[in-house]
């Protein structure tokens, strides 16, 4: 049996006929939930759920012609390798980094790289590819590297920039008929709530400020 199977259209429902879904996107969507599951929880199987979950994409990406998409998905798979060392071997001590906030001179750096990245891609995809939605194809393209080199290194504030992927990507992925996808990144946008209350909680008691101690008796 040829292995192009995983590609065939399922349509689940008679009295939905526009919803078609097929085995491969449905194994990325289980490998993509464990993943961020993971990374909210700050599990290091994040990582080769991540690998997984890209890997599948590409092929998904490339058959429905969201080159963008597929690219970065290519670029993810170099990612999530590093991101697996910085979390288990980053940091001064080489123990794994810890969540830390991103600077206002980062923010600024991270958001001209991304505009620097947006523009040029946009316009490969306009005028050298059949991509019917290049632009709307490149900025969470874009924001998606810039947010996954931020979840590398720990960074709080990766949760938004996810969020704001998210709340691009659920209508594209809809218009491209990838329905469970869209469902999925409705899902992962409720995940980043979570994982930013999260991060959050756990960043605020690695840096609160002990209460200082009590010297001497107390005066009569």
């Amino acid at each position: 049996m040829s292995w192009t199977w995983f590609l065939i259209e399922l349509q689940p429902w008679a009295s939905l006929p526009w919803f078609k879904i097929c085995p491969l996107e449905i194994l990325a969507t289980i490998f993509g939930l464990w993943s961020v599951i993971c990374y909210v929880r700050e599990s290091v199987w994040a990582w080769p759920a991540g690998l997984i979950n890209v890997a599948l994409f590409i092929v998904l990406f490339w058959q429905w012609g969201l080159f963008a998409e597929t690219g970065l998905q290519v670029v993810f798979v170099a990612l999530q390798i590093y991101g697996w060392w910085q979390w288990l071997r980053g940091g001064e001590q080489h123990q794994g980094v810890t969540i830390t906030r991103t600077s206002p001179r980062l923010w600024f750096v991270l958001g001209g790289l991304a505009l620097i990245g947006i523009v040029p891609l946009g316009l490969i995809l306009t005028h050298w590819t059949t991509s019917t939605v290049p632009w709307w194809d490149t900025i969470p393209t874009v924001l998606s590297l810039v947010a996954q080199w931020m979840i590398s290194h720990k960074k709080l504030e990766n949760w938004l920039v996810w969020m704001v992927v998210d709340l691009i990507s659920i209508p594209l992925f809809a218009y491209k008929g990838l329905y469970l996808t869209a469902g999925l990144y409705g899902v992962f946008l409720i995940l980043c709530c979570f994982g930013l209350r999260a991060w959050l909680k756990t960043w605020r008691a690695t840096n609160a400020v002990p209460a200082p101690a009590v010297v001497g008796g107390a005066t009569p």
